[in-house]
Formats: structure tokens, C-alpha cells, sequence
């Protein structure tokens, strides 16, 4: 059925249920709506049918102000739960929200109508959904315009609109909430550990290994013949050891370089995958061999660190911060997802009007893997 330019191939409802963030602030900005406009596929774009979206933790960092250059702690429960008490709010790239703003970068689903120049062929595709919305006549590493979920609206929702070349087909029997744990987590390690030169044999670091990049990392250093070492809170161990990792270190161990040291050996590491940051940063840097390669993709530890220079610099250290994958490093996470060489960790699974309580358990941290959630009655 055709619509002006868009195509469809199913009686798609006008309003849709949707959880709309409000404001910056606490969970109480969190609002589950049925009346919500659908949104239509635009030239380029296509519409999805939504069957899982996926937390992370750039939601509560968006809701909570964090990415705003006046914070300097670090993401609490407490902090996630009520808000901040001032006026800071910022996207990723230091931008001001548009509110209400539907949240959720890591969609999986099904396309069920396609906007102008898009073939037709692609409706009823299963897909999974690239989250970062780029310009290609920018420069690499700074083509990303748009984070779906941040400067668009994203997934916590029954549909939304994204770009065709965003949404990719993937053929598996993984369900859509097992899928939905692979973007903005396993593209983010995989970028990572392509940016690093992680290489068969080495020995890398993974903090927050617990999380969902953490243990994306895991499965993806793995694949790639590496020898890991996991740091996370010391009740995780025994969950982590069944990803067979080849060590384990607590986070809050007295001196950290000095116990990593002690299951690595003196040479050091070769490279290190850092989400937590804060105070935990300068630790890693000592643990790292010389020729050592650092990238970080996250501070739930907190955004700011102390730095020896003589560290970086008399090592010859490279450190990279990552913030969004290139097409190509989606591209390659697809391929592995279809030859099954990487598998979801998902910890609940919650309806969409839960969303708020959602974010309520992921922000214990005492989860592995992913949370979830779908559109209620699925």
C-alpha cells in the first residue's frame, strides 16, 4: 500500500506507546504515553516496527545532565534515581535537548514501511539498527550528526523512523530482545578493540567487565585469540569466570596495578578497555607495558581523572577515546552476530511502561549483560 512517498505493507496505528523523556532530571521524567503521534518514514528512512530496545547507560547520563561539562561526578544510583539539583543538561556532543524526547539507542525490529527512494523490497526485513546517524563527507572520526536516542528520537517506543542505510538485515533466530543487546554495547568494544590493534596472543584489561560493554569486550577479545583479564566488583567473579575469562581482579583492591600485576606478570598489558575511569585511570596506565595501548568509552567511575604525563609520555603510550564505531565496525559486528561467533547476555527483560523501574535496576549495577526492555504485550 502507498501513502504520498511512503509504502507499507500494514495498517499502521496514527498514535503508538512511547516512553517520553520531559525534562532533565530524575525517573520521574520518564513518562509512558499510548497517545503519541507514530512517526512517519521520510525520504531515506524507514519506519520499524519496534520488538526490543536495550539500555545503556548514555540514557541516564542524558537524563541526568551528566554529559554537561560543569559535572565531575560520577553517575550513582542516588544521582540516576533523582536527578541533579541545578540547571546542567547536554547531549554527548555538548548539544541542548529538544524535549519531550523519546529515549533508547539499541533497537531491533522489523521495517514496515519505507520512505521515498527506499526499494520496497525492504519491508518486512528483520533488522537490527546502527544507532549513529552519520555524514560521510565529514571527516572519519567525526562523522556522527545524530545518536538516535539522544538527538533523535529512539526506541522506547512501538516504532521509529531511521535512516535505510541504519537499519541492517540480520538473519538469525536470536529474538529480538537477544539482539537488541548488540548495538551501542558490542559495536562500542568492537571499535575498540579495532582501534587498539587488539591481536591474537596479547593480553588485555577490561574494567567494568560486568556491563554490557564489558562484556561485549569479553566475547569479542576472545574471538580475536586475546588473553583477558576481567576487573569488576569481587561478587561478579564467579559469573564472569563462566565467560572464561582468564583472570579476575577486584575493583576495590587496595592497589589495583599491583594485583593485575600479580596475574599478568611484570611485562604489563598490552592493552587496556576502560568504561570506568575517575579514579581507577591513572592505575591503568601503570599496568599498561610500554608500547601500551589505552581506549576508553565511558566514566561511570567519573569524567575526571589525574594523569601522570611521564606516564604516557616515557612509555610511548596511544591512548584513544572512542565515541561512536564507524558503518564499517557495524557492519563487521552483523557478520559475527550471523556466524553466531558472539552471544547476548540478557540479565530482564521489562515492559516499555516499566521503563522507569528498568533504569531503577540497572543503576544497582548488580546486573551481567543487558537489560530489556519490549513493548507490553509481547
Amino acid at each position: 500500500m502507498t501513502e504520498g512517498s511512503v509504502t507499507t505493507i500494514t495498517n499502521i496505528p496514527t498514535k503508538m506507546a512511547a516512553v517520553q523523556l520531559v525534562g532533565h532530571g530524575g525517573l520521574d521524567q520518564l513518562v509512558y504515553r499510548t497517545d503519541v503521534p507514530t512517526p512517519v518514514a521520510g525520504p531515506g528512512e524507514v519506519l520499524v516496527k519496534v520488538g526490543a530496545c536495550a539500555l545503556n547507560n548514555t540514557e541516564i547520563n542524558t537524563r541526568t545532565g551528566w554529559y554537561d561539562r560543569v559535572v565531575e561526578e560520577s553517575v550513582s544510583e542516588e544521582l540516576g534515581r533523582s536527578g541533579r539539583d541545578d540547571d546542567a543538561g547536554a547531549t554527548w556532543n555538548s548539544a541542548k535537548m529538544s524535549f519531550p524526547r523519546v529515549q533508547g539507542a539499541s533497537v531491533a525490529g522489523t521495517i514496515v514501511a519505507v520512505g521515498d527512494g527506499v526499494d520496497e523490497s525492504r519491508i518486512g526485513t528483520r533488522i537490527v539498527v546502527d544507532p549513529s546517524v552519520r555524514d560521510p563527507k565529514l571527516p572519519r572520526r567525526a562523522q556522527i550528526v545524530e545518536y538516535l536516542g539522544g538527538d533523535r528520537d529512539g526506541g522506547f517506543a512501538e516504532y521509529v523512523h531511521v535512516p535505510s542505510v541504519n537499519a541492517h538485515h540480520v538473519s538469525t533466530d536470536l529474538s529480538d530482545a537477544e539482539l537488541a543487546t548488540f548495538p551501542c554495547s558490542y559495536d562500542t568494544a568492537e571499535e575498540m578493540l579495532a582501534r587498539t590493534e587488539l591481536g591474537d596472543g596479547e593480553t588485555v584489561v577490561v574494567t567494568g567487565a560486568a556491563g554490557g560493554v564489558g562484556t561485549a569486550t569479553i566475547q569479542l577479545a576472545q574471538a580475536r585469540g586475546a588473553r583477558v583479564i576481567a576487573i569488576a566488583s569481587a561478587g561478579k567473579e564467579a559469573r564472569l569466570r563462566e565467560l572464561s575469562v582468564d583472570g579476575f581482579v577486584p575493583r576495590d583492591v587496595p592497589d589495583l596495578a599491583a594485583a593485575v600485576a600479580a596475574v599478568i606478570g611484570d611485562r604489563g598489558a598490552d592493552v587496556v578497555i576502560d568504561v570506568v575511569g575517575g579514579s581507577m585511570f591513572e592505575s591503568l596506565l601503570l599496568m599498561l607495558r610500554r608500547g601500551g595501548r589505552y581506549a576508553t568509552a565511558g566514566a561511570i567511575g567519573g569524567p575526571v581523572s589525574r594523569i601522570d604525563l611521564r606516564e604516557l609520555i616515557y612509555k610511548d603510550l596511544e591512548l584513544h577515546g572512542i565515541t561512536n564505531p564507524t558503518p564499517e565496525t557495524f557492519a563487521r559486528l552483523v557478520g559475527l552476530i550471523e556466524e553466531g561467533k558472539i552471544k547476548p547476555l540478557v540479565e530482564e527483560v521489562f515492559p516499555l511502561s516499566k521503563l522507569s523501574k528498568a533504569q531503577e535496576t540497572m543503576l544497582k549495577r548488580t546486573h551481567i549483560g543487558k537489560i530489556v526492555v519490549v513493548p507490553d504485550g509481547l
